[in-house]
């Protein structure tokens, strides 16, 4: 084993570096689930930038300074305040700001969203199909796609809620299927890891395994 090592070292090392590097830097998140459709499919692998919003200790979530901080709509990987899951949503509320939800539509600081019907599609629910209402939705002035679920029980109201210091308010796109802040509570800054910024590459998992060539590379908003 020692021999092995030795033999070895330049691609230990580069391996060490390699998972420095992911940890400090960027790294990569496979999406696993569907409550970022229909922006983010199950089987999108993201690219996940770690030092957009604070510089951490390789290998911990120590933080060391920060860089920058979360912009309404920003799409944010972060560690559930609830469990300790990994998770990805979209920042919708920031610190200082009075949010409240009624009937799906958001209100930020008085002024309502935006919203504007784009069609209805088909999705799959719990072996069942149900019909998924697309909208865009416009939020701090940036434009993202939205859907509703309206045959599905969610929570469809909340607030108004004011969002102390250091803390996001987090939906999902498929806001009603979806394990956000309406259930997960607010998400402090020091929980969140990184912002994505683009879909690497992607594969049907849940049909035939086919890559989807459409959504390599694709920039997330």
């Amino acid at each position: 084993m020692k021999n092995w090592v030795r033999d070895n070292k330049s691609f230990l090392m580069t391996l060490c570096l390699i998972g420095v590097f992911r940890s400090a830097v960027a790294e990569i998140n496979a999406i696993p689930s569907g409550s970022m459709r229909p922006n983010l499919l199950e089987g999108d692998v993201v690219l996940v930038n770690r030092t957009a919003y604070n510089l951490k200790v390789p290998l911990t979530d120590k933080v060391l300074a920060r860089l920058g901080d979360p912009a309404c709509g920003d799409v944010v990987t972060f560690h559930s305040p609830k469990d300790g899951e990994r998770l990805i949503k979209r920042v919708i509320a920031l610190p200082g700001d009075v949010v409240e939800m009624r009937n799906e539509r958001l209100i930020i600081n008085g002024k309502p969203a935006g919203y504007e019907v784009q069609g209805v599609a088909r999705e799959s629910i719990g072996g069942g199909q149900v019909d998924a209402v697309r909208l865009d939705e416009t939020v701090g002035g940036k434009h993202h796609s939205i859907q509703l679920l309206p045959e599905i029980d969610a929570a469809r109201s909340f607030g108004p809620v004011t969002i102390p210091q250091d803390q996001y308010l987090v939906l999902g796109d498929n806001r009603d299927n979806s394990a956000d802040s309406r259930y997960i509570g607010l998400v402090p800054r020091e929980l969140l890891i990184g912002r994505a910024e683009r879909v690497l590459v992607s594969a049907d998992y849940l049909g035939n395994w086919l890559p989807r060539p459409g959504r390599f590379g694709m920039s997330l908003r």
